[in-house]
């Protein structure tokens, strides 16, 4: 039997859950589970003792998969995400479980995200069943400033973050609210910025925001990449003939000196891209810089191919590349947007202009 997960995508997207410790994850999955719109929702979490779903159970499938009462799939992930992940495919294939349509998965309040996303696209079991859709971060209102000030975890799980819900916004100032949504916007300005009360927060906004969804046949790239949110880097005058190196202007958010570990670039390319160097390029960067390198997302006008390519990588992985059906908007340009850490935009921009042999708009 086929799998249902969609008649135009059979990718099914998965939806990263994360957030430091405290932070709010449960209450806001509690009360997405008992949303109509996630009926058709597998979720998997590290421990069930760990999550107080219980009063939403109601009969064991097999082994760790759990139905609950509004037709979602629960499911334990302590032991193997891959295993998991493929149990519930099969399963799902067979009839065994209800079809569900996505994956939302919650992680620890100390893990870090990047190897969840390293597994959705590295491993071939996964990767052809599976698609990262989008990193959801959670972080309290009360104790996010002190969290993101002492906790490298939680920085890293904001900055890789594509939405961040600001919990338990109900108990702080206006103020305050003010000033923890501007440091979010400096560490992550990419990222789309929510608020819940007792998580309670319209799931429309967290799931299907990633480039591929189920029953939608063109991907919203401008959407996902979101490449005016980030500052781009100053116009060079490099010779395309004869690229040098030059002193590129380092970009940092000023808000605290912790924050200034993790920089946020865009960059811009006129001429087209030739796909095999922009690879070449990344590896490079990958293999003397790859733990520094969070996060890539783009798009590249490819020489000599009508249709453009969406980037996606992922501290030492390349997302498999994927031609689109056409382009977004009337900006045919490439545009590269870099979320790293400890590693700022000169690195980068001189590895490409070498392999490119054209610099940066």
């Amino acid at each position: 039997m086929s799998d249902p997960a969609s008649p135009i995508n059979p990718l099914t997207p998965v939806t990263l859950l994360t957030g430091f410790l405290g932070s709010g994850k449960t209450t806001l999955l509690n009360r997405l589970l008992q949303s109509p719109a996630l009926q058709d929702t597998a979720v998997l979490i590290n421990e069930f003792g760990e999550v107080p779903i219980d009063h939403l159970l109601v009969r064991a499938a097999s082994d760790n998969i759990t139905v609950l009462a509004n037709g979602c799939i629960c499911c334990s992930v302590a032991g193997d995400m891959v295993n998991a992940l493929r149990d519930l495919y099969f399963k799902r294939s067979k009839g065994e479980v209800p079809h569900f349509r996505r994956v939302v998965i919650e992680t620890t309040g100390l893990a870090d995200p990047a190897p969840i996303m390293h597994t959705l696209i590295e491993m071939p079991l996964v990767a052809a069943r599976y698609t990262l859709s989008g990193i959801v971060t959670t972080i309290d209102a009360v104790h996010g400033e002190q969290q993101l000030n002492t906790h490298p975890e939680s920085l890293k799980q904001i900055a890789v973050a594509d939405r961040i819900v600001i919990t338990k916004s109900d108990l702080q100032s206006a103020d305050t609210l003010t000033a923890l949504r501007t440091r979010l916007c400096n560490i992550n300005p990419g990222a789309v910025l929510l608020q819940a009360v007792s998580g309670d927060i319209n799931p429309e906004f967290l799931f299907d925001t990633g480039l591929y969804q189920a029953d939608v046949k063109m991907p919203d790239v401008r959407k996902w990449l979101n490449a005016e949110a980030y500052r781009p880097l100053p116009s060079t005058n490099h010779s395309t003939a004869a690229p040098h190196r030059t002193n590129h202007p380092t970009i940092r958010p000023t808000q605290s000196r912790h924050d200034e570990r993790f920089t946020t670039f865009c960059v811009r390319y006129v001429q087209p891209i030739d796909w095999d160097e922009l690879v070449n390029a990344l590896e490079m960067i990958q293999a003397m810089r790859g733990d520094h390198l969070l996060r890539i997302k783009g798009i590249v006008n490819v020489a000599n191919e009508s249709q453009p390519r969406v980037l996606h990588v992922v501290q030492h992985t390349i997302y498999p590349s994927a031609k689109l059906p056409a382009w977004p908007d009337e900006d045919h340009h490439s545009r590269l947007v870099f979320i790293v850490k400890d590693l700022g935009p000169d690195f980068i921009v001189d590895a490409l202009t070498d392999f490119l042999r054209q610099s940066p708009e």
